[in-house]
């Protein structure tokens, strides 16, 4: 008993003195804390100089500068928009001062130097409103603003043109044309029905066939109606009408005469200006240089299916059946819109104009007796190759005469030979008018 109570006592020695040697190690933790916490503290709360009197007096004489500046502006989207019309203004002032740069040109010049060494300048038309000769790409534009103008002179005949002219579809124009004279035609057989003298613009077949066609509703104006909202029946809304006024009612044979010159009106269609030319003799009469407005293909297009051609053709005509070779005539004859046509003379003055492809051959024979002083001297063509254009209902792309062509104009022999004979020692003149020869050219 006494030996467990002496190891029990020696136990209880040895906690003790693990809990003192825990005790000073916790409490060296501490101090070594509390050391680097003070020396932390030492360095943050190190007293800062304050500013020298120099530093003072700099600072506030800056303050002072601010102070007197105005507070700058935030500029508006309309300032941006100002400053830069300004500058751009600026700009051109200064162009304008230096003279135009040496790669700009002027687009008439640069139209001149891109058609020189062409065989014609382009294709033109000729306004039938206007008489102007304008450009293939222009002639549009120059139509509509004709017929435009016109409106100011007479309405009526004007918004006729419009419908007639500015849509596409021939057998639309056709229905709401006939529509629309059939509503005309009810006013005026019967002009005590009021039912007749107002249309209603949301009645179905309005706007099927009349609606949508330009220049209808400027038509129905010209004549004496107007629109007007009008109630429905039994109903708190409005529908809109086109009403004929009454002084239009006092004149009901004109809504006739409107009525036939919308049934019988065309298109306004602009001319093909032939831009005939006479040359003087020239070896190189047979020579084309034609612009792209002749061509339906751009020029690279045609450029690649040329050299293609070229390359291929001994070898096509060798495979191709008949059938496949008028087929593809018939492709290569698409192709081309225009047609440039020279006529050379027994005595070589050429004689040169723009033709359409499809026209028919009796239109150049057409063309060349208006260029003779006797345009009773029978005649005829031959085209490259020798064969005589007997046949005038073809058309220049079924004779093989587009793009271009040159063909020879023979005399009937015996007719000359008569008038050889009565001249005698009359010396000879051209056949030509002298009009024509007076503004002949040479052929370069």
């Amino acid at each position: 008993m006494q030996q467990w109570v002496r190891a029990m006592g020696a136990v209880g020695e040895a906690w003790r003195h693990w809990v003192r040697a825990s005790a000073w190690e916790v409490r060296g933790l501490q101090c070594t804390r509390e050391r680097v916490h003070q020396e932390k503290s030492k360095v943050e709360t190190k007293p800062r100089h304050g500013p020298t009197s120099e530093a003072q007096m700099a600072a506030a004489a800056a303050v002072a500068r601010l102070e007197q500046k105005p507070k700058p502006r935030l500029s508006s989207s309309q300032d941006v928009i100002k400053s830069q019309v300004r500058k751009e203004l600026m700009a051109e002032a200064a162009a304008y001062e230096r003279g135009p740069s040496p790669d700009h040109k002027d687009p008439e010049a640069a139209e001149e130097e891109e058609c020189a060494g062409l065989s014609v300048s382009g294709v033109y038309f000729i306004c039938p409103l206007t008489g102007a000769t304008v450009k293939k790409d222009k002639r549009e534009a120059h139509i509509r603003e004709a017929i435009l103008s016109h409106s100011s002179k007479d309405p009526v005949a004007a918004s006729i043109m419009e419908i007639h002219t500015f849509n596409r579809d021939r057998e639309k124009v056709k229905l709401g044309v006939e529509t629309i004279a059939k509503y005309l035609d009810n006013i005026h057989l019967h002009p005590e029905e009021v039912k007749y003298q107002k249309i209603k613009l949301q009645n179905k077949v309005f706007q099927e066939r009349i609606n949508h066609l330009e220049g209808v509703h400027n038509f129905f104006q010209a004549i004496g109606f107007k629109k007007k909202a009008l109630p429905v029946p039994g109903q708190e809304t409005t529908e809109e009408y086109y009403v004929l006024k009454e002084e239009a009612l006092t004149k009901l044979e004109n809504l006739k005469d409107y009525k036939d010159q919308l049934l019988n009106s065309e298109p306004v269609r602009v001319q093909l200006d032939r831009q005939l030319c006479i040359f003087k003799p020239s070896p190189q009469a047979a020579q084309f240089e034609l612009p792209n407005d002749f061509y339906n293909l751009t020029a690279e297009e045609l450029k690649r299916e040329q050299r293609l051609r070229t390359e291929a053709v001994e070898k096509a005509s060798m495979l191709r059946t008949k059938a496949m070779r008028e087929k593809e005539e018939q492709r290569e004859m698409r192709k081309y819109n225009y047609t440039l046509l020279r006529v050379r003379f027994p005595d070589g003055y050429i004689l040169q104009g723009t033709f359409y492809a499809r026209e028919q051959v009796s239109t150049l024979y057409k063309f060349v007796r208006e260029a003779l002083q006797d345009d009773w001297l029978p005649f005829e063509l031959l085209a490259p190759g020798g064969l005589k254009l007997t046949d005038e209902n073809m058309a220049f792309n079924e004779c093989g005469l587009v793009p271009s062509a040159l063909l020879t104009l023979s005399w009937d022999a015996a007719v000359m030979a008569d008038i050889k004979a009565a001249e005698k020692e009359e010396e000879a003149k051209s056949p030509l008018k002298p009009e024509l020869l007076s503004a002949v050219q040479t052929l370069s």
